[in-house]
Formats: C-alpha cells, structure tokens, sequence
C-alpha cells in the first residue's frame, strides 16, 4: 500500500538517473492506560538511575500498538523489554563529531541530522557505540543487527511506538485532538518549511522530545503492510526481509494526521553509496537496558 505523500529516494547516477537498487517500491506484566493519559507505565523519569548521559530509561511492558485507522496498522497487543532510547533526535554535531561530515541541508549544530539514509543512519550507531567503549551492533556487510549486544542501535518499530505513546492509547501521546500537535511538535502548518532544533516543543510524559514531527525516524524493521497480523507478540523485530525500512513519526513538510503515534511510512534504506537521503529523515538511538523488563 502506497501511502499519501509518498517520496521517493533520490540517487545521483548518470546525470541523476535514478538507480534500480535504490528505487522506493509501493507500499507495520500488562500496563492498563486510561484512554487520554498516561497509563501506569508512565512514570519513569528522563533521569533515572542508571540511564546513560540523554538518554531515557523504557519501561517493559505490554501496550496496544497500531492505529485503527490505517490498513497496514491493525492494533494488536505488543509487549516489549526495557531499552533506553536517546531524548531527542541525533543532531548535526553529535553526527558531525562522530563521522567527520554533516550531510544535512539545514545547517544548524542542535538542528537534527536529516539527508541520512537508514544505512547512514547505522553507521553512526556503530561508530558511537566504538566511541563509547560498547560493542557495535551492526553487521555493516550484511546488514544485520546483534541485538545481544550492549551497543547503540536503532529501534524496532515496537519499542519506536512504545516510547512514542508513553503509556497512552489515543491517537497522539498527548490525547486525540491534533489542534494540540503545535504544542509538541513540528510540522506542515508550523515548522516555517523546515526543520527545527531539538527539544524545542513539550516531551511526552517520558521526556522523550519531537516524538510527533521533526523528521521521520528510522526505525531497525524493514517494512511490510500486514506485518501486524504475522508479528510475534513480544519483542518483535519485523520481517526477516523487505524492499524498504520503516520510518515514523512524521515530519515538519507533513500534516497533523502523519503525526499520529500508530501511523506507519516507510522508505528505502539507501544501501548503495550512490544514493541520498531526503530533508525530512533522522533518526535517534536505543541500547539495551539491563535488569530486565520492568
């Protein structure tokens, strides 16, 4: 299913001819939320002991993933294990600092890096995890993920929506009128054509920022439409092989409805070095988080 507002990955070949590889094809204990606010797991703290430098604690637990509103998004019941996930969106000087190069089109040292493809986007993981004593989580031949190691990765779709949603089960983490989406994040009708600096808008209730708008995030899963109805129920890691990887979240050119904790996109990830990522992609890490799932 192809959804509305579809674009396709650029790649410069001859003269900007599009390469075939890189073509984006057609188109992802229990906690007991109260509908429009936080639900029993949302209540960790952007400071909990133990939590790396900004990053946030995940909690464990079961919620419901999806929106009934989408085809490829049938809501279904999700448990995941605790993980921490970075507050906000990797920035240019993070990328920068790391890589040696800032490939994004708005300039601006606490703007989130954009113009990244997904395989950008796990290199970057892998070269902080190298920084940061930890052992990388990718296999950037194959392109596969360890998720034993204690490195920084992207996250799964599953815990993406997790921490998305902080224990909600409206339509957005702050309730289910879109009139409110301006308070939390950007997007068409007030990012002024362009990306934002990080943290700028409200955090969800677990203090993750630009959750809703910003840029799409890359998530781990390569994309499938009726993945929902073949996924596991606990930890799922999406299908073993697609033409594209899941992005969500939304983005500062698209609408509140894009927004939505349970929408689903999805994009190629750039695998070949002759392609380039759009404006209105990034990403921001996870790590596995020890003690178990609660």
């Amino acid at each position: 299913v192809m959804k509305p507002e579809t674009t396709a990955t650029i790649c410069l070949f001859a003269g900007l001819l599009l390469v075939p590889g890189c073509e984006r094809t057609p188109g992802t204990d229990e906690a007991k939320p109260t509908k429009g606010s936080p639900g029993q797991n949302a209540s960790p703290s952007p400071k909990a002991p133990g939590a790396p430098a900004g990053m946030v604690r995940i909690p464990g637990g079961r919620f419901q993933m999806g929106d009934n509103q989408e085809v490829d998004a049938k809501p279904h019941p999700v448990t995941v294990s605790a993980f921490f996930m970075d507050e906000t969106l990797v920035t240019q000087d993070q990328y920068e600092k790391a890589m040696g190069d800032n490939p994004s089109r708005w300039k601006g040292a606490k703007n989130p890096v954009e113009q990244v493809r997904w395989s950008d986007a796990v290199r970057f993981c892998n070269k902080r995890s190298e920084l940061e004593g930890l052992r990388p989580c990718y296999d950037v031949k194959t392109w596969k993920c360890d998720f034993d190691a204690d490195g920084c990765r992207l996250p799964t779709e599953a815990e993406w929506e997790c921490a998305c949603r902080a224990g909600t089960t409206t339509a957005y983490f702050f309730g289910d009128d879109p009139a409110k989406l301006g308070d939390y994040g950007w997007f068409d009708k007030n990012s002024g054509g362009h990306p934002r600096p990080v943290g700028q808008k409200q955090p969800n209730a677990w203090g993750l920022f630009d959750m809703s708008g910003n840029l799409w995030e890359w998530c781990n899963d390569f994309y499938k439409v009726d993945y929902y109805g073949e996924s596991p129920l606990t930890d799922p890691k999406g299908p073993d092989a697609a033409q594209t990887k899941v992005v969500r979240g939304g983005a500062w050119r698209f609408s509140a409805q894009r927004c939505r904790s349970g929408y689903r996109y999805n994009e190629n990830p750039g695998y070949a070095d002759v392609c380039f990522g759009y404006d209105i992609y990034g990403f921001r890490c996870v790590r596995k988080a020890t003690g178990g799932s609660k």
